[in-house]
């Protein structure tokens, strides 16, 4: 499954993807466009991402999955041009226990926005942008 895409992100598959009859927990979390940051209104999002950005998603999976906490893991995150309403990223967990899909899906979608170089770039409706995660 691809970490990265142009297209509509469908949670649907992403949880299909990580289900097995054997887990009691199935955690999905999915970040939307909002039409507003900070106080000032969004028109719309543009995502960007490194060329390492694939690989960076890759390892930040395989080492979230292979901590023996017997759990599976799909994400991905949107690039291109985002209206408001728009999914941007989707994240689904499966493990054995509700306990372990919660804790992973939270850490998966807290380091991937941390460490894989995906950058945004919101436009405002006062005619204003900028750029987050630009360093």
């Amino acid at each position: 499954m691809p970490y990265l895409t142009a297209d509509p992100i469908d949670p649907a598959v992403l949880l299909a993807s990580v289900r097995r009859d054997g887990d009691g927990g199935l955690t999905l979390f999915v970040g939307v466009v909002r039409d507003h940051d900070h106080g000032r209104g969004v028109t719309v999002l543009e995502y960007s991402a490194h060329p390492a950005a694939q690989d960076a998603a890759t390892a930040l999976a395989a080492e979230l999955a292979q901590r023996g906490e017997a759990v599976r893991i799909a994400v991905v995150h949107r690039v291109g041009t985002l209206a408001v309403g728009d999914l941007a990223v989707v994240a689904a967990v499966s493990a054995e226990h509700r306990a372990e899909a919660f804790a992973v899906c939270r850490e998966l979608i807290d380091r991937f926005k941390a460490q894989v170089p995906v950058w945004k770039h919101q436009h405002f409706t006062d005619g204003g942008d900028e750029w987050v995660g630009v360093t």
